[in-house]
């Protein structure tokens, strides 16, 4: 049960990045991704995601495809485009309204609390270009939040920010695995995987 990977080999412009990897994730399990930069570590995540189609092989889910949640390393992101943080974790509600749906006041509640929980409510109407990265990555797991995906992906999510701010990340991940969701995390840091994650990929 769980993400099943049967044989894949995916990379980019015909040139794999990972080749012939076979596996599973079980449902609910917590994960660390861990290799040296160059290994395929965000080409898996992506191929998971469904942003990259596999040149060979099989990705199946049990019981169908689910809500999936990814979160990319902050580098890929413009942060130079003139949003609000608030309208930025509004965007989490993409998948269940659309471009052009209607937002509701529950919604609207749902993104302020989630703000919130990162402790980054008294930041809603500053502009994401003034934040630090510790400061963006709270809002990205905010975002990610209102997606109520039953997967994660996190693409690296502690990197270049404060200990503080990982510290409070960890938590919010770990505490989405209690609720039952299946995480997979990018990581460098060997600890972070060592003390947070029970299964690790290498």
């Amino acid at each position: 049960m769980g993400i099943h990977i049967n044989n894949i080999t995916a990379g980019y412009d015909r040139h794999p990045a990972i080749h012939h990897v076979s596996g599973m994730f079980k449902d609910g399990s917590l994960t660390a991704v861990i290799g040296p930069n160059g290994s395929g570590k965000s080409t898996l995540l992506k191929t998971i995601a469904g942003f990259i189609k596999p040149m060979s092989g099989e990705l199946n889910f049990t019981n169908g495809k689910k809500r999936i949640g990814y979160l990319p390393q902050i580098a890929e992101i413009d942060r130079s485009f003139p949003l609000s943080v608030y309208d930025m974790v509004m965007m989490g509600h993409w998948p269940s309204c659309g471009v052009f749906g209607s937002i509701s006041a529950k919604q609207r509640e749902q993104a302020l609390a989630a703000l919130n929980e990162v402790g980054m409510e008294a930041f809603a109407q500053r502009s994401i270009g003034a934040l630090s990265s510790g400061q963006f990555q709270r809002v990205l797991f905010a975002r990610l939040m209102l997606q109520n995906a039953d997967i994660l992906l996190l693409d690296e999510p502690f990197s270049a920010i404060d200990t503080r701010t990982a510290h409070d990340l960890l938590h919010l991940i770990e505490t989405w695995n209690k609720q039952g969701k299946t995480v997979l995390t990018v990581l460098h840091d060997m600890e972070q995987a060592k003390h947070h994650f029970p299964e690790t990929l290498i």
